[in-house]
């Protein structure tokens, strides 16, 4: 995966490690997924919900990505494990997308590595942020 500077909300670092840390109790670090998700909260700038850029993925946002190989869109909005369904456009934190997402910007290209080799996705549009539209209760 691309490693680029990212932003994460303060209130979402704070779930966020709440998650990893109920995860620890069954032993988390066997887990891919967490650990993924551990090590973007280390290298992220962890700021306040109001100064976030708007047009950053945060939980909660809604946004299009399009895949740079297949030339596919998506929209999806990245929430936490408990709230995913991915045939309703709710895509979890956990997934290798969503971690890939959380703290990137629009216009940011993506590569990570999948079984089948590396895919390519751009965040092409940020639809919908909590912070930018004022909702900080979400």
């Amino acid at each position: 995966m691309n490693k680029r500077h990212i932003f994460i909300t303060a209130a979402d670092a704070k779930r966020l490690e709440e998650l990893l840390a109920v995860a620890e109790t069954f032993n988390y670090r066997e887990r891919n997924d967490l650990q993924s998700l551990e090590g973007e909260l280390r290298r992220a700038e962890i700021v306040d919900s109001r100064a976030i850029p708007a047009k950053v993925v945060t939980m909660n946002t809604r946004f299009r990505l399009r895949d740079l190989d297949d030339k596919s869109c998506m929209e999806a909005t990245l929430v936490f494990p408990a709230e995913a369904d991915i045939e309703s456009g709710r895509m979890s934190v956990l997934s290798p997308i969503g971690t890939a997402v959380l703290g990137y910007s629009e216009g940011d290209t993506i590569t990570w590595h999948v079984p089948a080799g590396e895919r390519r996705i751009v965040i092409e549009k940020v639809l919908y942020q909590p912070e930018a539209a004022g909702d900080y209760h979400l």
